[in-house]
C-alpha cells in the first residue's frame, strides 16, 4: 500500500517532493526503494495509533522547511487509500489555488440517506435514529456526504497553524463506488476488487 501511494503521487506529476513520514525502519526502506524521500524520522510522540493527522503533517512541513524545502501547498496522502486517482489529486490542488481555501479534500455521498439510519436493539428489533423520517421517501431526503479518507491538500500555513482539515476546508465530490477506506478485512476484499477494476480500466484506456 505504501508503494501504491508513492507511485500514485509520482504519476500525478504535481509534487516537487514525495516524502514519507515514519518512525519505522522497514517502512522507510520500502519508501526509498520506490522512489520516495525519508529525510527525517517522525518523533515517538507523533507515532502512536491515536495521533491526529494535522500534527504529523505540521511536523513534516516544518522538517522540510528546515531542509530548505519551502512549499505553499502540501498534500497528505493516506497509503490505505488505494483507489486515489491522479486526476483527483491535480483537480483538488487546482481548487485549492483557485479558491484560496485552507484545505481541499475528497468527499463522497452516503449510499443510503443518513436520515433513515437504524440501530439494532439487543433482541434484534430495528429502531430508527430519526423516526420522523420512517415514511419519507429516500429520494426526498437531503443528500449527506462524508470524508473519503484519501488525501488532504492544504496550505503549508494551515498545517503549521494546526487548523482543522474538515471545518477549515472545502469538499471535492468523488463517486462513492471508488471510495474505500481499509479498516477491516471486508474493506480489504472490496479494495482488491476495486483496484483490479481500476487497473483494467486504465489498461483499456491506454490500449486505445
Amino acid at each position: 500500500m505504501i508503494a501504491w501511494a508513492i507511485e500514485t503521487a509520482q504519476r500525478s506529476k504535481v509534487f516537487d517532493h514525495v516524502i514519507v513520514s515514519t518512525d519505522d525502519d522497514e517502512i522507510a526502506s520500502i519508501a526509498v526503494r520506490f522512489g520516495a524521500k525519508v529525510p527525517f524520522r517522525r518523533p515517538a510522540e507523533l507515532s502512536d495509533d491515536l495521533t491526529p493527522t494535522v500534527p504529523v503533517i505540521a511536523h513534516a512541513v516544518q522538517a522540510c522547511s528546515n531542509l530548505g524545502w519551502q512549499s505553499e501547498a502540501v498534500c497528505c496522502l493516506y497509503p490505505c487509500a488505494v483507489t486515489t486517482q491522479i486526476d483527483d489529486l491535480s483537480r483538488a490542488l487546482q481548487r485549492l489555488i483557485e479558491t484560496g481555501s485552507d484545505y481541499v479534500y475528497p468527499v463522497t455521498d452516503y449510499v443510503h440517506p443518513i436520515q433513515r439510519a437504524m440501530r439494532q436493539l439487543s433482541h434484534g428489533q430495528m429502531q430508527f435514529f430519526q423516526p420522523e423520517f420512517e415514511l419519507t421517501r429516500t429520494q426526498d431526503l437531503e443528500k449527506a456526504y462524508h470524508d473519503a479518507g484519501q488525501f488532504y491538500w492544504g496550505k503549508a500555513s494551515a498545517w503549521l497553524e494546526h487548523k482543522k482539515m474538515h471545518s477549515s476546508g472545502i469538499g471535492m465530490v468523488v463517486p462513492h463506488w471508488r471510495v474505500v477506506d481499509i479498516d477491516t478485512e471486508d474493506d480489504w476484499v472490496r479494495a482488491e476488487l476495486l483496484v483490479k477494476a481500476l487497473l483494467q480500466h486504465r489498461s483499456d484506456g491506454e490500449s486505445k
